[in-house]
């Protein structure tokens, strides 16, 4: 600890607590994805001007990823405005003209999908069969007849029945299950067919939530998630055009790059150590040795703080707080991050000389016949593209070229990303001629695809309420340290922001750019009186 150096920045008259006098506080936050940039932005805009953001990448973004390649952008993370009505999200792209070549294909009315709403959706079996257009339909009515069942246990308070296990997947596969059989005007085959794409149809819903599957999704918190009013729309120029706004007015000297965190001390948990090292430091302030928080980074170096904003992914909460937090969380905070969910939620472009699909083809679903009377969508590792539930067909082909999308989620999308580009890409195409029956299909010239579940930085896609949470536990999650009722220290030493934290909003990219407005907020109301 004693080769560690202390960063000993400061404003004039500075203090160890920004509580105590009139000074500027030092604030760090830890992060620069759309979370911590909405909140660094914020502030400096409200009149801090010790704001520090360390980030542990080379880039700034987090889970906002877009790649060019050629003459297109691709989207390895965030990809949809959910709603336009007081989204700030949508707001910013309107403002800045970012949504002006956005096409009828990219601008999506109702209840999102993976794939684009022009053309027809292709259903296909494992035996090279198309699926009837009207049998999706039918079952498509019935699908979603259910998906709105499962909205009201929490919307209107019903009662959970013991049989469902508070579980989406269970919930929905029973009551489906039930109805598809039960229905006397459909042949065995039709209905053989209908029981089978409900495996399918939950694949979809599962990279939707970000799940390893909608059994894990609790049930009586489902409806909670709320969609905000109005379009969604895609930007053509790239998501991180958002981020990139965001961070304009941001001086680059706030954002260090390639900083990743060690440790959070907190509570004065480590001022007196602080202060021995800082013996053979003169350029350390007096006041920097008292400080409530330092934050400990990976290149030891210990930067002092008045409040620290962390934004990192509920993903790598679970795999770090033990360790990133020193004392140790609250057990209400460690028991919040262990029953929330997050996993992971992968794409994987490929890229043809030539289309192979028909013009009216807007993606592929793949149907397991053999999977009608499945109850569970976890594979043996060597099976682990049964999980690939669809690939969509990027529209305009005059932008992306002839490219497919393809959506793989869970424990599947780990093992998909242990692999090699060439045997991902083989193993679609072989997919790929399958289920169109077509064995001419050639391999893509090109494969790029995500990895977030085994990236260190990030351990996952985006949060949804496991079987067991509920918005309380997003609460808690949210709940600044120390917690006031027991602390006579200073306030909101330790706040928490991003996706996760938001109850009505998680999962999306609004929630992560509201929650780094509301924790901004926070300290703008504190230090009201310093920054007039």
């Amino acid at each position: 600890m004693q080769s560690c150096e202390i960063s000993a920045d400061s404003t004039d008259d500075p203090l160890s607590s920004g509580l105590r006098r009139k000074r500027q506080p030092r604030i760090v936050v830890i992060g620069a994805g759309l979370a911590g940039l909405s909140a660094a932005k914020a502030l400096l805009e409200s009149g801090f001007t010790d704001v520090t953001i360390l980030e542990a990448t080379d880039r700034i973004g987090g889970r906002v990823q877009s790649v060019r390649l050629g003459h297109a952008t691709f989207e390895l993370g965030a990809t949809w405005i959910h709603g336009s009505h007081g989204n700030p999200v949508y707001h910013l792209a309107e403002d800045n003209g970012l949504l002006e070549e956005t096409t009828d294909s990219e601008r999506s009315v109702g209840r999102i999908s993976l794939y684009s709403k022009n053309g027809v959706a292709y259903h296909l079996t494992n035996n090279g069969q198309r699926i009837p257009k009207d049998v999706v339909e039918e079952f498509s009515d019935l699908y979603n007849e259910v998906y709105n069942l499962t909205q009201e246990f929490f919307q209107r308070g019903k009662p959970v029945n013991a049989e469902s296990q508070n579980s989406v997947g269970v919930f929905t596969r029973d009551v489906v299950r039930k109805r598809v059989k039960a229905d006397p005007d459909d042949t065995e085959a039709v209905k053989k067919l209908k029981l089978a794409m409900i495996q399918q149809y939950l694949k979809v819903e599962s990279c939707e939530s970000s799940s390893h599957s909608m059994d894990e999704v609790s049930l009586s918190e489902f409806g909670e998630w709320t969609e905000i009013p109005g379009a969604h729309h895609i930007i053509p120029c790239g998501f991180i055009k958002i981020v990139e706004i965001l961070a304009r007015s941001i001086p680059e000297s706030v954002i260090q790059l390639r900083k990743p965190v060690k440790c959070i001390h907190w509570n004065q948990s480590v001022s007196k150590e602080i202060e021995r090292v800082a013996d053979h430091n003169s350029d350390l302030p007096e006041e920097d040795k008292g400080s409530d928080v330092f934050v400990e980074c990976e290149d030891c170096e210990f930067i002092p703080a008045d409040h620290v904003i962390v934004t990192v992914s509920l993903g790598v909460l679970k795999k770090r707080h033990e360790s990133l937090f020193h004392p140790r969380l609250p057990e209400e905070k460690v028991m919040a991050i262990e029953k929330l969910g997050i996993n992971t939620t992968d794409k994987i472009f490929l890229e043809f000389e030539e289309p192979f699909w028909s013009s009216e083809c807007n993606s592929i679903q793949f149907v397991w016949e053999d999977e009608a009377e499945s109850e569970s969508l976890t594979y043996p590792e060597e099976l682990w593209y049964k999980k690939i539930c669809s690939f969509d067909v990027l529209y305009p082909p005059e932008r992306y070229g002839h490219v497919l999308s393809g959506w793989i989620c869970g424990e599947e999308a780990l093992i998909m990303e242990k692999c090699d580009d060439e045997t991902v890409a083989e193993t679609c195409t072989e997919m790929l001629r399958k289920f169109t029956g077509n064995p001419n299909i050639p391999k893509p010239r090109r494969i790029l695809r995500s990895s977030w579940g085994s990236n260190p930085n990030f351990r996952g896609s985006y949060s949804y309420t496991q079987v067991g949470s509920s918005g309380a536990d997003v609460e808690k999650l949210a709940k600044p340290l120390p917690y006031a009722e027991s602390s006579k220290t200073t306030p909101m030493q330790v706040m928490f922001s991003g996706e996760a934290t938001h109850r009505k909003y998680y999962s999306t990219t609004h929630g992560a750019v509201l929650s780094g407005q509301r924790e901004a907020a926070h300290l703008i109301e504190m230090y009201q009186d310093l920054l007039q």
